[in-house]
């Protein structure tokens, strides 16, 4: 919820992350395509979900490894590859929904929705196949 204590800060072109004194926690790892520069403020929940989701599929990835080091049948592989791609979307829909929750409407009430939308549709558009 933006506004809240519980909020994290991305803000471009830094690699470090600091607080602001104010509950706030401020990622400076997040930038975008053009020189285009706006904080983006998540809730330190729906962070902690995304990482916990990459995680375990980091896991995954590296039982998969194992999977191959151990000369596994190429079809348990190939359905353990199937799983990581599914989880991996379903990421990448939990982020594309906190982007129009959060930095979306942020950005509409800001006036700069625009730009906003250019760098979504650029982002899709390699995201996509």
């Amino acid at each position: 919820m933006i506004g809240s204590k519980d909020e994290i800060l991305f803000t471009p072109d830094k690699n470090e992350h600091s607080g602001d004194g104010d509950g706030h926690h401020i990622h400076a790892d997040h930038s975008h395509e053009e020189g285009s520069r706006h904080p983006h403020v998540h809730s330190e929940e729906s962070l902690r979900r995304i990482v916990n989701r990459l995680s375990r599929i980091e896991g995954h990835i590296r039982g998969i490894k194992s999977m191959v080091q151990e000369s596994r049948a190429c079809p348990d592989v190939l359905v353990q590859i199937a799983a990581v791609r599914g989880a991996l979307d379903r990421v990448a829909r939990m982020i594309l929904d906190e982007h129009l929750t959060e930095c979306i409407a942020r950005a509409a009430k800001e006036g700069n929705i625009e730009v906003e939308i250019e760098e979504l549709k650029a982002a899709l558009d390699r995201f996509l196949p």
